[in-house]
C-alpha cells in the first residue's frame, strides 16, 4: 500500500520541485500587474538606459555559465579569469540571488555576483530606475543570438520576459533594441523575424509598459552605417527599417557619430541618409567619442547641435547618448584601466549640459548594468575583491550615478536650472 501511495505522488512531487525558471514560460503575452508611472506614449521628454540583462552564473538555470563576468564562461570569475571592470554593489540582493565565485572580499569569504536570469534581480534593477526618477530602458537583444543556439535565444527571452515585467511593476518605460553587432552577411533578416515572433507571441509591444512613439511601438535598431568592416550590408538594414514600419512599428536607429557629414567613425556612403529618412529617431554613438568635460562640450556645439537640425528638417527626432565613462582593462589588458576618468560624474554630468544646449529632448544613457565596459550607472562597490585592478566610484555612494542620472532627468524637463557644476546631493 506504502509502495502504491508513493508511486502515485512522486510525479506530483517532481513538479513542486521544479525550478521556477523550467515552470516559466517567457514567451507568454504579460497578465501581470501594472502600475502606471511615467508616460509611455512617446520618446520625448525622457531619458532612458540601455539594459545588457546579459550576465549569468554557474547554477543560475540557464546553463551557459559564467557569461560576461569572466572569460573563460565554464570557469567561475577569479582573479585570473575576469572581464569587468567594475564590482556591483550587491549588498541589497537577496541571499538566493547570488553566486560566488573565485574571489575572496577582505574577511575571507567568498564575493559573489548576481545573474540577469533571476527575476528578483531584474525586478530590483527596474525599482531601482523608478527610485531615482529614470524613465526606463532599452533593453538590449543582440541579434547574433538569435540563432541556432536554443539555450542563448532563451536567457533573451527571459531577461526580456523579466524586463517587461519589471517594467509594469515599477511604473517605468521599456522598449527592445537590437544590437546588428556580429550578423553575417544576409544576417539582418533574422530580426524582423524575431520582431515579428515576440509580436504574435509576447505580444510585445501592446502591453501598458512598453514605449510607444508617434502612436506606434518603437523598436531600436543599433549598428547601422558604421566603418568597422560589419558584413552586413547597409540594402539589409533598409529592407529591416521598412519591415519593421510595414508590421506598425516607430524605429530608432543607433548609428556613427559622424553620420551626418559621412565621415569619421561612419561609412562614406550617401545611401545611409535615405535609410535614416524612412526612421523616426536618430541616435548617434558617442562612448568613446570624446574623453573629457571640455571635449564632450566640443562635442554638443559641433555635431549635436546641426544635428538636431539637420533632423528637424526631416521631421526625425534625435536622442544624443551620453555615457559616465569608459574602462576595459580586465577586458583588454593593454588598455589602461580608468581610460576615459568619470572624474566624480563630472564628465557625466557635462553631457546632460551639452544635450541641454544643443536643445536635445530625450537623452539615452549607455548603460545601467555595463560594467565590462565601465559604463554603469547601477549601484558599485567602492570596496571591489582584490587582488585584480577594479575601478570604483572615488569614494562616493554606490548610488551615485543612479542619483545623478534622475537629475539629468529633472535638467532635461526643465525641473533643474541649467548649471554646469555637477549637482550637490544633500546628505
Amino acid at each position: 500500500m506504502k509502495i502504491t501511495l508513493l508511486a502515485r505522488i512522486a510525479p506530483l512531487l517532481a513538479a513542486v520541485s521544479l525550478n521556477a525558471a523550467e515552470r516559466f514560460d517567457p514567451l507568454k503575452p504579460y497578465d501581470g500587474p501594472i502600475v502606471r508611472g511615467v508616460d509611455t506614449s512617446t520618446l520625448t521628454g525622457k531619458v532612458m538606459t540601455g539594459y545588457q540583462g546579459w550576465f549569468n552564473c554557474e547554477g543560475d538555470g540557464a546553463d551557459l555559465g559564467w557569461v560576461h563576468w569572466s572569460r573563460g564562461k565554464k570557469q567561475a570569475a577569479g582573479p585570473d579569469n575576469v572581464r569587468v571592470d567594475l564590482w556591483p554593489d550587491v549588498s541589497e540582493y537577496a541571499p538566493e540571488e547570488l553566486f560566488a565565485t573565485d574571489f575572496k572580499l577582505a574577511d575571507g569569504s567568498p564575493a559573489k555576483l548576481f545573474s540577469s536570469y533571476n527575476r528578483a534581480t531584474v525586478m530590483r534593477h527596474f525599482q531601482w530606475m523608478r527610485d531615482y526618477g529614470i524613465d526606463g530602458a532599452f533593453v538590449q537583444r543582440f541579434a547574433n543570438g538569435l540563432g541556432n543556439n536554443d539555450a542563448i535565444r532563451h536567457q533573451k527571452d527571459v531577461v526580456l520576459a523579466h524586463a517587461r515585467e519589471g517594467a509594469n511593476r515599477s511604473g517605468r518605460a521599456y522598449a527592445v533594441m537590437y544590437d546588428l553587432s556580429g550578423l553575417p552577411a544576409g544576417g539582418v533578416a533574422r530580426v524582423l523575424d524575431d520582431w515579428k515572433m515576440l509580436h504574435e507571441r509576447m505580444a510585445m509591444g501592446q502591453d501598458p509598459a512598453y514605449l510607444r512613439h508617434h502612436g506606434k511601438p518603437l523598436v531600436a535598431v543599433w549598428g547601422v552605417g558604421f566603418n568597422d568592416d560589419r558584413k552586413y550590408s547597409l540594402a539589409e538594414c533598409r529592407s529591416l527599417v521598412e519591415g519593421l514600419k510595414a508590421d506598425g512599428c516607430s524605429v530608432m536607429l543607433g548609428v556613427p557619430s559622424g553620420w551626418r557629414e559621412l565621415k569619421r567613425d561612419s561609412i562614406p556612403d550617401a545611401a545611409l541618409h535615405d535609410v535614416l529618412k524612412l526612421a523616426d529617431v536618430i541616435s548617434p554613438w558617442t562612448p568613446g567619442r570624446y574623453q573629457n568635460p571640455a571635449a564632450a562640450t566640443r562635442h554638443g556645439e559641433k555635431y549635436w547641435k546641426p544635428d538636431i537640425a539637420w533632423c528637424r528638417q526631416q521631421s526625425l527626432d534625435f536622442l544624443p547618448v551620453v555615457f559616465p565613462g569608459f574602462s576595459w582593462h580586465n577586458m583588454k589588458p593593454e588598455s589602461p584601466l580608468g581610460q576615459i576618468p568619470r572624474l566624480k560624474g563630472e564628465f557625466f554630468w557635462s553631457q546632460f549640459v551639452a544635450a541641454k544646449a544643443a536643445g536635445a529632448s530625450m537623452i539615452y544613457v549607455a548603460m545601467f548594468d555595463e560594467v565590462d565596459e565601465g559604463t554603469a550607472i547601477f549601484k558599485c562597490t567602492n570596496h571591489p575583491p582584490g587582488p585584480t585592478q577594479f575601478l570604483t566610484y572615488e569614494g562616493l555612494p554606490s548610488d551615485h550615478y543612479l542619483w545623478l542620472t534622475g537629475q539629468g532627468a529633472a535638467l532635461l524637463s526643465g525641473k533643474l536650472p541649467l548649471q554646469t557644476t555637477v549637482p550637490v546631493r544633500n546628505p
